[in-house]
């Protein structure tokens, strides 16, 4: 099986080429991603928790999911995918913004992506993926905000980063569907 590549991006998200994803990693090079946040009717956020084989970040809470574009793809099309092979269902997405971190790790792997967020709406239960996620909840937006600050250490970096510069546009996104 062929390693997964990345699409290298530069800062406005112009496609520069493609990369190995652990060449990409390792390499500290800017790629695109992105980060599905998925409600329910209580607006309580599906938090994951990353399978124990992950190669980095292993256990710890996370957005509902999250992973790259392949070529060729589009932003929703990549997220709808990645939702169904990680948590095992489907719904609509809408793209809400998106922004750049960087984020070294204790292996000497690197993440630095152009990450594209979505948001979509779900009132059942997944069926999770074992070899991708651990375990999933259910939590308000204040309730992991004040969890986060409680116990940083248990959420993967980029939740954080997510959370630190974007709180406020989650919270207040509506669905067109009004979920």
């Amino acid at each position: 099986m062929t390693e997964e590549q990345v699409i290298l991006v530069d800062e406005q998200d112009n496609p520069i080429g493609l990369m190995p994803k652990m060449e990409a990693h390792e390499k500290a090079q800017l790629h695109r991603a992105f980060s599905v946040f998925v409600f329910n009717n209580k607006n309580e956020l599906m938090l994951q928790q990353r399978a124990h084989s992950k190669y980095h970040s292993p256990l710890l809470w996370t957005n509902t999911c999250c992973s790259h574009q392949r070529d060729g793809e589009d932003n929703i099309s990549a997220g709808k995918r990645r939702l169904q092979e990680e948590m095992g269902f489907s719904c609509e997405l809408q793209e809400v913004f998106s922004f750049i971190y960087k984020a070294p790790f204790d292996n000497g792997l690197t993440e630095h992506e152009l990450d594209h967020v979505m948001i979509g709406y779900f009132n059942d239960e997944p069926t999770i993926n074992k070899e991708e996620a651990e375990a999933y909840k259910w939590m308000s937006l204040e309730d992991v905000k004040k969890d986060i600050e409680l116990h940083p250490e248990q959420y993967t970096a980029w939740f954080k980063i997510i959370f630190e510069k974007s709180y406020n546009k989650i919270a207040n996104f509506k669905s067109i569907n009004n979920a």
